[in-house]
């Protein structure tokens, strides 16, 4: 059984990109490949510009380490989203929110969560065709949140609260493109 599987895996731990990867566990080497049995030729290595899994954010890969994803700032002189650091002031946001019934999103987030790093730059595109909804982003790491996460129902990110006259209309849990801008067209459509 063994052999079966390290002959199956031989091209792709032979790959030279998939050497690179910091996820393969250390027994997998590419310096030292199985002795071939069959005799068949190894196949050529993968470029490094070629990622396995360029495609899907879930992964990392060598290519993106150098050119990471955009994030959020709310720096920028025209954004609606406005970064969340302690628990008091997410209690004030969501006081202004309740209160003046204006639209606003609260994404809940963290650094390390793949499907985050997915639906982020998705929301803030979806935030400059609704400038009118400020996006209250959030990240569940931060010291002193613990509770009022806990208050607030958020067990997994991402999570997004949607806001509408004061109260919650909708939440979408998880990366679900469709879903996130289906609720905010269905929510904050200007007429």
């Amino acid at each position: 059984m063994g052999r079966r599987i390290a002959l199956l895996l031989r091209p792709l731990l032979q790959s030279r990109h998939l050497s690179e990867t910091p996820f393969l566990p250390r027994f997998f080497s590419v310096s030292s490949p199985p002795p071939s049995s069959l005799g068949a030729p190894s196949p050529p290595p993968c470029p490094p510009s070629l990622s396995v899994f360029s495609s899907d954010p879930f992964f990392f890969s060598p290519s993106s380490a150098s050119s990471p994803r955009r994030t959020f700032s709310s720096s920028s002189g025209s954004s609606n989203i406005v970064v969340v650091g302690t628990a008091e002031e997410l209690d004030s946001s969501l006081k202004r929110v309740q209160e003046s019934g204006s639209p606003g999103i609260f994404y809940f987030t963290a650094t390390w969560c793949g499907p985050c790093k997915f639906i982020s730059p998705i929301l803030e595109e979806l935030s400059k065709v609704y400038p009118h909804v400020t996006t209250y982003k959030i990240d569940i790491d931060k010291e002193g949140l613990e509770s009022k996460l806990t208050e607030l129902k958020v067990y997994s990110v991402p999570n997004l609260k949607f806001f509408k006259d004061g109260k919650m209309a909708a939440q979408v849990i998880g990366a679900n493109p469709k879903e996130l801008k289906d609720t905010m067209e269905n929510l904050y459509k200007m007429e």
